[in-house]
């Protein structure tokens, strides 16, 4: 089975930066960062497949980059200004072409206004 490891997760004050890294233990079509609070449904924020296409939350638009090294089997989520309302769990995600999905154990990402 695929197993996703993540680091880069922290404590930042408003309009700082943090860099997310996910490492798959295969190559994956497509990888991505989702993030989670409490009482809320978790959301996609960022994804990205293996020819580079990628897509967006509409609220990290122009703030987040997502990146993927395929050789390295390796995604990662450069969080630019950040705001307090970025503060969640952030989980890396992995799914095959068989639509089968993988996920990280989440990184917590604290951002203090």
């Amino acid at each position: 089975q695929v197993q996703l490891v993540e680091s880069g997760g922290g404590s930042v004050q408003a309009g700082g930066s943090l860099r997310l890294s996910c490492t798959a233990s295969e190559n994956i079509f497509r990888m991505g960062w989702y993030r989670q609070t409490p009482g809320k449904q978790r959301e996609l924020v960022a994804r990205i497949t293996t020819g580079g296409y990628t897509r967006y939350a509409d609220s990290v638009k122009g703030r987040f980059t997502i990146s993927r090294d395929n050789a390295k089997n390796a995604v990662y989520l450069q969080m630019n200004s950040l705001k307090p309302e970025d503060t969640a769990v952030y989980y890396c995600n992995a799914e095959d072409a068989a639509l089968r999905g993988y996920w990280g154990q989440g990184t917590q990402v604290t951002v203090s206004s």
